[in-house]
C-alpha cells in the first residue's frame, strides 16, 4: 500500500486532487491510534497527516492555539500547561483499550470528537473546536471557522467536520479555545450504590447548583464494592464549599469520601480512557443515552447478555464489554437501544466482526440520505474512506 505524507497543505490538495481523478480511495490517519476502531476498510493508498506538525498559533491571553493537524495531542498539552490551561473537554485516549501504539494527534482527536469525563460540564470536543482547515474530495483548500471567538464565520462547518472519521475531508489545521486548569480538583467517591441508586445521586448532584465536572458509576466486579464518583474543580475555598454541600445533599445515598486531585486525577483518567476493559479479550460498546434510561438499559442488556459497565456522563454514556464471540451482542443491543436519540457504537472487536456488524449505530432513511448528500457535496468521487461509517458514507 503506498501510503502518501505530505509537507504542506499544497502537496496535500494534489494527492487528493489526483485521487480523486483516478477515483482511488484513500485512508486517512493521524498518528494511527484509532486504526482498530470502525469498521475494517481496505485502501488502495493511505493519506498520512504526520508531515503537518507544529503549533501555528497560541495565545494565551486570548485562550486560543492552533496547530496543524498532525501535531501531537502530547506537544499541544505541554505547551498549554506551560501556561496553566487545558483543553476543557478532557480528551480521550483510546490507545490502551483498542491495542494501537503511535501518538494521538490533534487532527485524529478532532476528527473522530473524542470526550472525556468533563464533557457533561465543558462541552465536547467539537464545541472547543473553532476553527479548521481542511482538504475536500476536489483537492480545494478550505478555511472554516477563526481563530478568535469574535471571528467564527463557518461554525457550523467546523461542527459537522469533528466526528466526521475522515470521510468528508482531510483536516490540515485545527484551532481550540482553551481554559485555566483549575487551582484545585477533589472527587466524592460513594460505596456500593446499585446502578439505579447510583444514577440517582449523580442525577440530584448535577442538578444541583454546586457544579460537577464529572459524574461517573464502577459497578461492582471481582469482589470489588460499586464506587460512584462526583468531582468538582475551581478555586480552592469553592471546591472545598461544594464538597461539604454535595456530601449534605447525598447524605441519603452514604455521604461518601474524598480523594485528592493525584488519587483522584488517576481515578479519572481510568474512566476516561475505559481502563477496566483494557486487557479484557471482549468487545466493548460505546452507548448514549439520556441518564433517565442509562439504568434501564444496562439491566436489560444484563438480561440478555454477559457483560460488564461502566456508566460516565451522569448514566448518560455506558461502556459495555462483551464476549466477542458470534455478532458480539450486537443484535441484543440493537434492540434494546431504539429510542431514538440514543446511539450504540462498536468501539473494539475483532475485526471479521467489524465487518459483518453495523459499527455505527442505524440511522433513518432520510439522514441517511442526508448523510449521503453531504458526502457527495464533499468528497463527490467518494475517496475518502469508503465505507467507513456506512455503506456509501
Amino acid at each position: 500500500m503506498v501510503t502518501h505524507r505530505p509537507a504542506n497543505e499544497q502537496e496535500a490538495a494534489a494527492v487528493i486532487a489526483a485521487a480523486s481523478g483516478q477515483r482511488t480511495p484513500l485512508g486517512v490517519t493521524g498518528g494511527g491510534t484509532k486504526a482498530a476502531a470502525g469498521r475494517p476498510v481496505t485502501h488502495a493508498a493511505t493519506l498520512s497527516s504526520k508531515g503537518l506538525t507544529g503549533i501555528t498559533l497560541y495565545e494565551p491571553a486570548e485562550l486560543v492555539i492552533a496547530a496543524r493537524a498532525g501535531t501531537s495531542l502530547a506537544e499541544v498539552e505541554r505547551a498549554l500547561a506551560d501556561n496553566g490551561q487545558e483543553l476543557s473537554f478532557e480528551p480521550q485516549d483510546l490507545r490502551p483499550l483498542l491495542g494501537t501504539e503511535g501518538e494521538p494527534t490533534v487532527g485524529g482527536l478532532s476528527a473522530a470528537n473524542l470526550s472525556g469525563p468533563r464533557r457533561i460540564m465543558a462541552g465536547a470536543c467539537r464545541d472547543s473546536l473553532i476553527g479548521v482547515r481542511a482538504i475536500n474530495g476536489r483537492g480545494e483548500i478550505v478555511k472554516s471557522g477563526g481563530r478568535v471567538m469574535k471571528n467564527v464565520t463557518g461554525l457550523d462547518l467546523v461542527k459537522l467536520l469533528a466526528g466526521s472519521w475522515g470521510t468528508l475531508a482531510f483536516l490540515t489545521e485545527v484551532t481550540f479555545k482553551v481554559l485555566p486548569q483549575p487551582e484545585r480538583r477533589a472527587t466524592l467517591v460513594l460505596h456500593g450504590l446499585d446502578d439505579e441508586r447510583a444514577i440517582a445521586a449523580l442525577s440530584a448532584a448535577l442538578g444541583s447548583p454546586f457544579e460537577v465536572s464529572g459524574a461517573a458509576h464502577l459497578p461492582a466486579v471481582d469482589g470489588r464494592n460499586a464506587r460512584t464518583l462526583l468531582r468538582t474543580e475551581g478555586f480552592a475555598f469553592s471546591v472545598d464549599y461544594r464538597l461539604k454541600s454535595l456530601q449534605a445533599l447525598l447524605k441519603p445515598f452514604g455521604g461518601g469520601e474524598v480523594l485528592d486531585d493525584v488519587a483522584g486525577a488517576a481515578l479519572w483518567r481510568d474512566v476516561r480512557d475505559v481502563a477496566p476493559f483494557m486487557r479484557s479479550g471482549d468487545a466493548v460498546w460505546r452507548i448514549s443515552t439520556a441518564p433517565s434510561r442509562g439504568a434501564a438499559i444496562a439491566a436489560a442488556l444484563s438480561r440478555s447478555l454477559d457483560c460488564r459497565l461502566i456508566y460516565d456522563w451522569g448514566g448518560g454514556l455506558i461502556w459495555v464489554s462483551v464476549p466477542a464471540e458470534g455478532d458480539a451482542g450486537a443484535a441484543a443491543i440493537r434492540a434494546v437501544v431504539s429510542t431514538p436519540g440514543d446511539h450504540a457504537t462498536l468501539l473494539r472487536a475483532p475485526a471479521a466482526i467489524r465487518a459483518t456488524v453495523a459499527v455505527f449505530h442505524p440511522i433513518a432513511a432520510p439522514l441517511m440520505r442526508l448523510s449521503q448528500d453531504i458526502k457527495q457535496a464533499f468528497d463527490p468521487e467518494g475517496i475518502f474512506e469508503p465505507g467507513r461509517m456506512y455503506d456509501g458514507v
